[in-house]
């Protein structure tokens, strides 16, 4: 009588040795490696649509603190101006705050431009085990 493994689907009987062939050992082989294949793709969707949800979610509550953030500075920068006003004209406060504004941004741009540069995109860490993986299979023994 077959036996049962842990989930409760039996399994036929193994095969004689002498019964199976090189041919059938290689197309179990195939089916084995093609099934794993398919499972691991299977697995990895799941796992990046559960973490995109989760990403996504953050992103959206990053976007709403960066439109806070906005309004601040925005308001924040009303306010100098008007506090500038007391003691000149109000165009210079606002040309003022304005030329602020302007040489923070001129930093940041350069800062991130300088930055991004350095970036580099080739997933250089994934292509030589590409590689690796391709030698062992050429020659599964060296």
């Amino acid at each position: 009588m077959p036996e049962r493994d842990r989930v409760g689907v039996q399994e036929p009987p193994p095969a004689a040795v002498e019964d199976t062939s090189i041919g059938d050992l290689i197309s179990d082989i195939s089916t084995d490696l093609s099934q794993l294949v398919r499972d691991e793709i299977e697995l990895a969707k799941a796992e990046i649509k559960e973490e995109s949800t989760k990403a996504g979610k953050a992103m959206g509550m990053l976007g709403g603190a960066g439109y806070a953030g906005h309004l601040v500075l925005l308001l924040g920068s009303f306010t100098v101006i008007f506090a500038l006003a007391n003691v000149m004209d109000i165009a210079w406060a606002a040309l003022i705050v304005t030329a602020v504004w302007a040489v923070v941004g001129a930093v940041l741009y350069t800062t991130g431009r300088k930055r991004l540069r350095t970036v580099n995109l080739k997933p250089e860490q994934t292509m030589e085990n590409l590689k690796e993986d391709a030698r062992w299979a050429r020659h599964p023994r060296s």
